[in-house]
């Protein structure tokens, strides 16, 4: 392939940019992140049809595409059933490394949340191992109004 600079060396800027942003997470996401917040409670929501509860909430069903309309108390306990291991260090990593990364079906729900796995050797984690959340001491209306989720033992 020809070089489509026509004779002009491409010079390369490394650099980092800061885009910041905001955007309204609706009524479903609200509810949920207030109530990580403000009561240290996981909420899911039930699909009326196909009995599903979700946690994270979805407003709509993804299995049978119904309005999902009761708030369901799940957890704060789960099983592992996947996870990760990040052995390098990058920004956006709140943790530092190595960290491990959970799929985790809290009690209750019938899909999977990823968070922080933590208070564990990451060489100890095993899937099917039984978590239990972990709330920040300050918290914000976020995902992160759960620090992690550490093993019981």
């Amino acid at each position: 392939m020809g070089n489509i600079f026509h004779g002009i060396e491409p010079s390369v800027y490394k650099s980092q940019i800061n885009v910041p942003y905001q955007w309204w997470a609706g009524e479903t996401a609200s509810k949920y992140f207030i109530a990580l917040r403000d009561e240290k409670k996981i909420l899911g929501k039930q699909c009326p049809q196909c009995g599903k509860v979700y946690c994270p909430p979805k407003k709509t069903c993804p299995s049978c595409f119904t309005e999902t309309n009761a708030w369901k108390e799940v957890g704060p306990k789960g099983k592992l059933i996947s996870y990760t291991i990040v052995l390098r260090q990058l920004a956006a990593l709140q943790k530092k490394v190595p960290v491990a990364f959970g799929l985790i079906c809290i009690d209750g729900a019938d899909n999977a949340m990823l968070h922080y796995i933590g208070d564990v050797d990451v060489n100890n984690i095993t899937i099917g191992m039984e978590v239990e959340a972990v709330f920040a001491d300050d918290r914000n209306a976020t995902i992160n109004a759960i620090s992690h989720f550490k093993p019981l033992t």
